[in-house]
Formats: C-alpha cells, structure tokens, sequence
C-alpha cells in the first residue's frame, strides 16, 4: 500500500479491481481564498460529510481508495472542467462555486474566482486528482478483466433549490446506462433493496464529470456513483442548518445498517470485476 507525496490527495493502493473515489469529503481551504469568502463554515457546509468514515472498510475489501482534503468549495472536481453545466436547464453549482447548494453567496462581494483563478485552481487540485484516478485506473485495469470506479457521495435529504421533494436513500447514478454494463447496475440495485431504505437509478443524479470521463465499458473500466441522502446514515437537523445543528457527530450505531448495505454494493462491485479476471 502506498500514499501519494502530495498531503492534499490520499491515493491508498490495494489489489482488488475497486476504485473508491472521495471528490467531497475535505474541507481544506487555502488561506488565501478563505479571505475572501463570506463565511468559513458557509462554505463547508455542503461536504459529503464523514463518507470517508462511513466506508472505512473499503480497504479491508482490498478496495483502492482516492480522496482529496480539499473542499468542494475551492473547486469541484466532480464538475466539467470546461465550466458546462452537468444538469442543463436545472439548478447546480459550478465548477468553482459561488454559492451553496441552498443559493446562498460563499463569497464577499468582488471577491469570487474569475477565470484566471479557476484555471490555478483546476491546474493545481482538479488535473491532479483525475490524473491519480486514470493511474489507478491503467494500474488495476492491467491485473484485471475489468475494474469498477466507484464514485462515492452525500447530500442532505431536502434541498429544494436542487430538486423537488425527499431524495431516496440510495441514488445510482451510471450517465443514463453509459458509464457501466447494465448487469453491474440491477446487481447494486438488488444489494441496495433492503427494507427501510429507498433507491432510484439515474434519477435526479446520474453522475457527474468523474463517472463521465473514466466510465468506459467497452474497454473494461465500469464507473458508477452513489449519492446518498444523508438521513440514510445520520440524524438530520430540521429546519434551517447552524453552526451548533450542522454537520451533526458521526454515530458509528446510527450508520451501521447503511454501512450493511454499503458494504454489499461494493463486494458486489468486486465480484463483478472479478467475472472477466
């Protein structure tokens, strides 16, 4: 197992032929920019807060895990590069954000990115983290028949800038069948039936730039995302987000049955790569 020299990008190697991808858990925000934003908690309210916790045992499936500290907030490595929206016609936030997912400002007034910034920003923190994915990618892809990219994500249950209603526990997101074999995405769907918990494909989040750009079927690399609502493996708050209500503690008893499901989706991923081996 190795760890990549760069502190903001934790790339752990192992052998089975699973990548497990952290865009949104860090919360890192250089001084510089963090001057410049509005509020500091503001603009680390929207990571997939304690996802790297919640799959912890990812390495014990022998799975490769890569996770950036870097928040979202700085820049989305999930978004397109080119600043094209994801989602045409809905509401999202873009590549270098410049408001919450609720349309709330990150940034004082004057002082959000322009295009100079965002390029540093992708030269500096987005080209590297596909780079490290692609690598992973071609290191596993050279053992094995096939690998699966497993895009790994939360968001609150309710925000209704972004869609209408509660958003089901699990939400399979494959590019509209694009990114993986159709057989990969009925086996997580049948791991994610489980009594309590609710699932949709390709329905409000069909993945973003990462399942996108490495999903390759054809050539054996499987990409898939999984955005859960948080109420799957925390208690969340009612009514508005504070600084004493939001992100709740990670409760370890709270997030079991999730982690129960979470656990089946990846060894389900694994068997699967392991069909072509």
């Amino acid at each position: 197992m190795t760890s990549d020299p760069n502190d903001w990008l934790a790339v752990n190697e192992r052998d089975a032929p699973l990548i497990v991808a952290f865009p949104h858990t860090g919360t890192d925000i250089p001084a510089d920019i963090d001057r410049d934003l509005a509020s500091s908690p503001l603009a680390r309210q929207d990571a997939d807060w304690w996802l790297d916790r919640l799959y912890d045992f990812a390495a014990s499936l022998g799975a490769t895990t890569v996770r950036t500290s870097i928040s979202r907030t700085v820049i989305d490595v999930n978004r397109d590069p080119s600043g094209a929206s994801l989602y045409p016609g809905q509401a999202t936030t873009e590549l270098c954000p410049t408001t919450t997912f609720d349309g709330e400002p990150l940034y004082r007034t004057g002082r959000a990115p322009d295009p100079a910034h965002v390029d540093e920003r992708r030269r500096l923190w987005f080209e590297p983290y596909h780079a490290a994915l692609a690598d992973q990618i071609a290191r596993l892809r050279s053992r094995h028949g096939r690998v699966v990219l497993y895009d790994a994500h939360s968001i609150r249950s309710i925000i209704t800038r972004l869609f209408e209603g509660e958003l089901p526990h699990f939400n399979i997101g494959t590019y509209g069948g694009a990114s993986c074999d159709p057989v990969l995405t009925a086996s997580i769907e049948a791991a994610c039936a489980v009594p309590g918990f609710t699932q949709v494909t390709n329905g409000r989040f069909q993945g973003g730039w990462t399942t996108r750009r490495h999903g390759r079927p054809a050539e054996g690399v499987h990409a898939i995302q999984m955005e859960m609502a948080c109420r799957a493996y925390m208690d969340e708050p009612e009514g508005p987000l504070t600084a004493t209500n939001w992100p709740p503690p990670y409760d370890p008893d709270r997030a079991t049955p999730a982690r129960a499901v979470l656990a089946k989706v990846l060894e389900t991923c694994i068997a699967f790569a392991l069909e072509a081996s």
